[in-house]
Parts: C-alpha cells; sequence; structure tokens
C-alpha cells in the first residue's frame, strides 16, 4: 500500500505531540488540582507552582519546534498560544500568592482555570476533528427535460381543461385534468 503525500509527516507530528502531552497532562492534572481548591492555597501550592509553571514553558517550548504538517497550523498555533497563557496564568497566581496569601489569588482563579483549560481544549481540537467525506468539485446540471415535459402537460392539459368545459364535453375535461395530474408526477424536485 502506498502511502499519500504528508502521510509520514503527519504520523511524526502525531507521535511528537504525543511525547510533548505525556509530560503535560500531569502537568495540567496538578494544576487543575490546585486551582479546585483556591481556598486550600497554601505554603505546598506556592512551591509547586514554579515547577509546575516551567513544565508549561517546556511543553511550550518544545510545541514551538514542532512543524506541524499542512493544514494543522491553525490549530497548531491555538495550543502554543493556549500553553504560553497557561504559563502566564500560572505566573500570575503564584506571584499574587507569593505577595498577598490566598487573599490576592483568588480573584485569579477563574482566569487561570479557564487558561488551563484552554490547553486541554486546544489539544482535543487538534486530535479530534471529524473528517468530513469529500465534496464533488463541480455539481451536475440540472436536466431540464422533466420541467420542460411538466410545463408543457400542464397547459396542454389546461387548455384541454378549458375547451372541454366551455364545450360540456366531460371526455375533453376528464383528458384535461389527466394531463394536469401527470404534468406534476413527471416533474419532482
Amino acid at each position: 500500500m502506498r502511502r499519500g503525500p504528508g502521510t509520514g509527516q503527519g504520523e511524526r507530528y502525531a507521535t511528537a505531540l504525543a511525547g510533548v502531552w505525556s509530560d503535560l497532562s500531569r502537568t495540567l492534572s496538578r494544576l487543575e488540582a490546585i486551582a479546585a481548591r483556591p481556598e486550600e492555597l497554601g505554603d505546598d501550592a506556592l512551591d509547586a507552582l514554579p515547577a509546575l509553571q516551567y513544565s508549561l514553558h517546556r511543553s511550550s517550548e518544545l510545541t514551538a519546534g514542532i512543524e506541524p504538517p499542512l493544514g494543522e497550523e491553525g490549530w497548531h498555533t491555538e495550543l502554543a498560544a493556549a500553553l504560553a497563557d497557561a504559563r502566564d496564568a500560572t505566573g500570575e497566581v503564584a506571584d499574587a500568592l507569593d505577595t498577598g496569601g490566598p487573599e490576592a489569588a483568588a480573584p485569579l482563579m477563574l482566569e487561570w482555570r479557564g487558561a488551563l483549560f484552554r490547553v486541554r481544549l486546544a489539544r482535543h481540537r487538534l486530535q479530534g476533528r471529524p473528517v468530513l467525506p469529500a465534496l464533488d468539485p463541480e455539481p451536475a446540471p440540472p436536466r431540464p427535460w422533466p420541467a420542460l415535459a411538466a410545463g408543457f402537460l400542464i397547459l396542454v392539459g389546461a387548455a384541454a381543461f378549458t375547451t372541454g368545459a366551455t364545450l360540456t364535453m366531460w371526455p375533453l375535461w376528464a383528458l384535461g385534468l389527466t394531463f394536469v395530474a401527470a404534468g406534476f408526477l413527471v416533474y419532482r424536485p
């Protein structure tokens, strides 16, 4: 089986991202556990945050060194931006916690949790985009003959019906109704 162009590049990209994600998933889990309990922010969180922030920074740098395949550039850029935002938000929380304690860090919690979620969302978008079926490049031109035949049958039927009704000739009148009905059956949009 032959590989299409770019297949190897996509596999290398997925493998490289899997390597980045293996370390990053542990970091995100720890950060989300800390962010989930803002009332328990203390010295333990203050000690852990710089190392976790560095892990986000390292993941951001590793992601910057990975070349995305064609068509993936936008999603890859989104992941890199999400990692940078999460790193910066983690640094802001660590600084607020260091200078003012849990009360100073509390207003930053929602923004921080949102930045962490954005990283997971960006990764999900890179992984789980549905494959859309290919569209026909050019639709087949519509066939005009059914519409023309239906129009002709309706015109002839209307003329026969009108003539039959005017001359009180019920067979011509019935034939006109039949032609009109046939016109509606011939053409179905």
